[in-house]
């Protein structure tokens, strides 16, 4: 039993230490996991909204069609403003709301 914990052992600091070689300095290692950490938090919040945003305007733009006697322009421009992406928040997501910060222009 203690071989065996010895030998586990030393497979995990090999595989540590060698399997892993340039994770970065450990700013990059904790800025990644937030980021990781906020998109996801994003993404639990934005994806039921946007099915509803999806479903609301494929519903909508089928009753302006009724509604406006067959206004084929308008019910294409309610379809194509709610059915339109981003249907995930990616990292260049983000970036394009947060804009362009001077901080961080020299890290990517």
């Amino acid at each position: 039993m203690l071989n065996r914990l010895k030998r586990a052992s030393a497979i995990l600091i090999l595989v540590s230490t060698c399997g892993f070689p340039a994770l970065g300095n450990a700013a990059d290692v904790i800025e990644n996991a937030g980021v990781g950490v906020g998109l996801t938090a994003g993404n639990i919040l934005f994806l039921p909204i946007k099915a509803i945003s999806v479903g609301i305007g494929a519903i909508s733009g089928a009753l302006s069609f009724v509604v406006t006697g067959g206004n084929v322009d308008l019910t294409k421009q309610i379809w194509r403003d709610t059915t339109e992406g981003p249907y995930l928040i990616t990292p260049e997501v983000a970036r394009m709301a947060v804009g362009q910060r001077p901080e961080l222009s020299g890290k990517d």
